[in-house]
């Protein structure tokens, strides 16, 4: 196991999801390291290796076991880390019920928009504390990765529906069945309880972000089902990281090595504080997200 926070020489791509994920044929050289951040620590130690010719980091959601509640989870932990270790992509599997009948258990969404029905906002930003940022996040997916995994994942005869709202919801409770009905009758379609703020500190910490979420359930809106509950979802759960794993192995030879999708320079327009008016702990603690604005001093 490594203490080291040494960023890859090369930017690498990161995965955040379940523990199993990264055992993927081909995943070799792999590490342990334990990476300490200014927000606290990660879900869990990051696994490191190469797949494909790739530097690839692996961080398991909800701690290896699944040990931590959606509301537990430090997600800027998990996103600083991840960028300290020069990740410029990130993707992000997670399990989803579906509010439409045409997406179907162990199809796959690939969400291109969200809704928030989050309450612990204030923790997904990394700004704040004498340096003011607003991100754009019109489109809060990065559109190449996920046509590189929309790509990947039809060429494996896999259930792909590219595009669709994700609405993300606090848990770690299931939906009333009032609740569903809503947001299925406001036209979103997948709902979970931990992506966005994924996606929200991905776009400030300048990574591309993509999602594959695998559906594993009807949520409860379907009368003539029996409502989503924990054992169910497992079972499919199963049966979806085989498929994402097909995917991630296929993608990672398909993203570029150069960072120079528009998500990579996000904070060009983002930043409302003048330079010389950052405080020096706020730069030193997001020195990994900053770097280049801070290079000539």
């Amino acid at each position: 196991m490594s203490d080291s926070n040494h960023p890859s020489s090369s930017p690498a791509i990161g995965i955040i999801g379940g523990s199993g994920l990264y055992e993927i044929d081909g995943f070799e050289n792999t590490e342990e390291i334990t990476i300490e951040t200014p927000f606290g620590p990660p879900s869990d130690t990051v696994i490191g290796g190469d797949l494909a010719g790739r530097r690839v980091y692996f961080l398991p959601r909800h701690a290896r076991g699944h040990k931590l509640l959606p509301t537990e989870l430090n997600h800027r932990a998990n996103i600083w880390a991840l960028r300290s270790l020069n990740v410029r992509w990130i993707i992000c599997v997670t399990a989803v019920g579906s509010l439409q009948e045409e997406y179907r258990p162990r199809d796959i969404v690939l969400p291109d928009q969200f809704f928030d029905r989050t309450s612990q906002r204030r923790d997904h930003t990394f700004f704040g504390n004498g340096i003011v940022a607003h991100i754009a996040f019109s489109d809060p997916i990065s559109t190449g990765l996920r046509q590189i995994l929309a790509d990947c994942g039809q060429a494996e005869d896999l259930t792909i529906h590219n595009g669709g709202t994700y609405v993300n919801m606090d848990g770690p409770a299931f939906s009333t069945r009032a609740e569903s009905e809503t947001n299925r009758k406001l036209g979103f379609d997948v709902i979970g309880m931990t992506n966005l703020p994924e996606a929200k500190l991905a776009r400030e910490a300048e990574v591309a972000l993509a999602t594959l979420a695998m559906i594993t359930d009807y949520d409860c809106w379907r009368e003539d089902e029996e409502a989503v509950n924990a054992h169910a979802v497992v079972e499919h759960l199963q049966a979806n990281a085989e498929a994402a794993k097909k995917i991630i192995a296929a993608a990672i030879s398909h993203i570029p090595t150069t960072p120079d999708w528009p998500e990579h320079h996000s904070l060009d327009t983002a930043l409302f504080t003048s330079r010389d008016a950052w405080p020096k702990e706020t730069r030193e603690r997001l020195a990994p997200l900053l770097g280049r604005f801070l290079a000539d001093d």
